[in-house]
């Protein structure tokens, strides 16, 4: 272990950089400096499959080990009150209001209750994918997957088969039904807040979302009505038998509507007052976002009878895995992300190179796909930010003088945030929810062998038909 810490240290050291305030100069980085969060994404990819004891009780454990081992040849390499000004950049600037969104959709939806019990027919199903696709847009793809994941396995808690079932709904509801609206998900909200209309963003998203759309629950149909025609499909006894539906909670609708508002506050409110925390400004309109998020969290876990929550086996399992998880991914992807900003001049300037034209003019189908690959992979919000800065980085320029630029990072980063659990945070939590529930969920690599094998083929379709 000394020995590959001492290696580790040495590649490092050979390309030390520069650090301003926060900021990394991603120019001067060595791609190992990458290996911590690679170390991350395998670490999840791996474990449940080799040991999957292990994982579940040490995850944060394991998580922690490889955020030291960047943080640690971070502090030797840059000094202490550098490695504490990018902590608290990405921490403040970045995890908390990710995070805290999350927490608050979570909270909030988990505290609605759809009682009584439908029967998992492929018509049914269908349907409610498609509703919770429709609610997508509207308040997120978190708090929609949230919604909706519970009454769909409670459906078919009598199938044998339905693990199909959780993987088109990761595609559809927890990530391309969010694509219609900057409220949908991550990455366009991000967009708006750097000056994209969000009116734009539903024009130009409505038919890639609506097609994708209609084509996946096509497919699904007939996937679920092929497993459903099976002759030993059903179990013998239903475990939740059907009754009328009825809403409880009711009023976290009220919540949710306050999440929106909280959100749209703090892209139109622009008081022009920050607070300075080692480097890193925080704007005033944005705590102030974070505190009516935690608020009205507060608020349902208070005015939310037990029963609700208890009717939804809610419990704060899946949240603290993506809290956990995602500290981790968002302080080891820092100088992932600087090197990607350094463009041409970086380690990563094959990249930069295969999105340009010789002439310097975007490539479209490529930012599609090289956005929507390290969407995949490195989390399609700051990923977002890495090809907008990458286009233009002008909200203007990227929507009045390259409209299919922006629209092609916008579906790439949406869309293929499904292609693995890290992709976009609701695909983990609704994988956790699953196994939770008893469904045999894929692995890492067993999940990316379902969206490669469905959604590559549309996305290829889609360039031809866009770009």
């Amino acid at each position: 272990m000394k020995s590959f810490l001492s290696r580790f240290l040495y590649v490092l050291l050979l390309s030390p950089g520069l650090l301003f305030a926060a900021e990394v100069d991603g120019a001067a980085l060595s791609l190992a400096w990458s290996i911590p969060f690679v170390g991350i994404l395998l670490s999840i990819a791996l474990f449940p499959l080799f040991a999957g004891r292990i994982w579940h009780h040490h995850f944060g454990k394991i998580t922690a080990l490889w955020t030291l081992l960047f943080l640690i040849p971070f502090v030797v390499a840059f000094g202490l009150h550098d490695t504490v000004a990018v902590i608290v950049h990405a921490l403040f600037a970045e995890y908390l209001p990710f995070i805290v969104l999350l927490f608050s959709l979570y909270t909030i939806s988990g505290g609605i209750l759809v009682g009584g019990n439908l029967h998992g027919s492929p018509r049914l199903n269908t349907a409610l994918l498609a509703i919770g696709v429709a609610l997508a847009s509207l308040m997120g793809t978190t708090g929609a997957a949230m919604l909706m994941i519970r009454p769909l396995l409670r459906a078919n808690d009598n199938r044998r088969h339905r693990v199909h079932v959780v993987v088109f709904f990761i595609f559809l509801v927890a990530n391309i039904g969010g694509g219609l609206t900057p409220l949908g998900d991550p990455p366009l909200f991000l967009g708006f807040l750097k000056g994209v209309g969000f009116f734009w963003t539903v024009e130009h998203m409505l038919l890639p979302v609506l097609l994708s759309t209609l084509a996946l629950l096509t497919v699904f149909y007939f996937v679920d009505r092929y497993f459903y025609a099976r002759e030993d499909e059903l179990l013998p006894s239903d475990p939740s038998p059907d009754s009328p539906l009825k809403l409880y909670g009711t009023v976290n609708f009220l919540l949710l509507g306050g999440v929106v508002g909280a959100v749209l506050l703090s892209g139109v409110w622009k008081p022009g007052t920050a607070f300075t925390v080692a480097g890193t400004p925080i704007e005033l309109q944005n705590l102030v976002r974070d505190l009516l998020l935690v608020g009205l969290a507060g608020v349902s876990l208070t005015i939310t009878p037990r029963q609700v929550r208890a009717g939804n086996d809610f419990d704060w399992g899946p949240i603290l895995e993506v809290a956990k998880l995602f500290a981790g991914i968002f302080l080891t992807i820092v100088p992932v992300l600087a090197i990607l900003r350094a463009g041409s001049e970086g380690g990563m300037a094959g990249l930069v190179a295969a999105v340009t034209h010789a002439d310097g003019s975007p490539l479209n189908g490529m930012y599609f796909w090289m956005s929507g690959l390290l969407s995949g992979f490195l989390d399609n919000a700051p990923t977002y930010l890495v090809f907008f800065n990458l286009a233009s980085g002008d909200a203007q320029v990227m929507m009045n003088d390259l409209p299919q630029t922006l629209v092609a990072v916008s579906m790439g980063s949406v869309f293929m945030g499904a292609l693995s659990y890290i992709g976009n945070a609701p695909n983990f939590m609704v994988k956790a929810i699953a196994d939770q529930r008893g469904v045999p969920m894929p692995s890492f690599f067993g999940y990316m062998g379902w969206s490669c094998a469905i959604l590559l083929p549309w996305f290829v379709l889609l360039t031809l038909f866009f770009f």
